[in-house]
Order: C-alpha cells, then sequence, then structure tokens
C-alpha cells in the first residue's frame, strides 16, 4: 500500500478548486466544511483552504493544513475517485488535534453515505 501524498494526489490549480465549489455537494461541522466531487479518476485528491480569517498565525494555519494533509495521506484508499477540497473553519492546535480529526473523518463519513445513497 503506497501512501505518499504524491503531486497526483492534489489538487492545485484554481480551475480544479472551482471546479469543485461549483457542485456545491458539501457537509461541515465545527471545524471543517467539506466540498466533493466526482473526478473521474482512480483515487481521490485534496486541496485545502485555511485563511487568514482562521488564524492569523502562519504556523498554526501549517499545523492545521499538516494535520488534515496527514489524515488524507492514511485514508485516502477508503475514499474513492473523487475531489475534496477542506475549508478549515476554527483553528486547533496539539490539545484538541484529536477531536479536530475525529470531526473529520465524521465528515467523509457523511458525504461517503451520501453518495451511496445517490448512487443507487
Amino acid at each position: 500500500m503506497d501512501y505518499r501524498f504524491r503531486r497526483a494526489h492534489r489538487l492545485l490549480k484554481t480551475d480544479e478548486f472551482s471546479s469543485v465549489f461549483s457542485l456545491r455537494q458539501a457537509r461541515s461541522n465545527a471545524f471543517f466544511q467539506v466540498y466533493a466531487r466526482p473526478n473521474g479518476l482512480d483515487h481521490a485528491r485534496l486541496g485545502l483552504v485555511v485563511g487568514r480569517k482562521v488564524s492569523r498565525r502562519a504556523v498554526r494555519r501549517n499545523y492545521i493544513k499538516r494535520s488534515v494533509r496527514e489524515w488524507f495521506r492514511l485514508n485516502r484508499p477508503e475514499l474513492g475517485g473523487l475531489d475534496y477540497v477542506v475549508r478549515a473553519r476554527v483553528p486547533f492546535d496539539r490539545s484538541n488535534r484529536a477531536e479536530a480529526v475525529v470531526a473529520l473523518s465524521a465528515l467523509f463519513a457523511k458525504l461517503a453515505r451520501c453518495r451511496a445513497s445517490s448512487s443507487s
């Protein structure tokens, strides 16, 4: 099993982000808002949005992005052929990282259930 986070597993261009946002299939909770869109590939891709409104400090914004990327890297095989954009809503740090990761997992599970119900 390849758990690397390669360039092919990232959303890089503005058009890729825009296409995911335009579909508007989204779920949210206190920590994150997750958008999803089928990508026609056999693997999932991830885009991250952590704005300055979430945290003024770049160190904290980068910590949030690293945490989400790590979760995605470990769970990518189960995510299927979708493009995901994760937008952070509130900052978190080491003290409540576990809670944020559980919230992220719950959002991806909700999206998977919606995808399964819409395809059948």
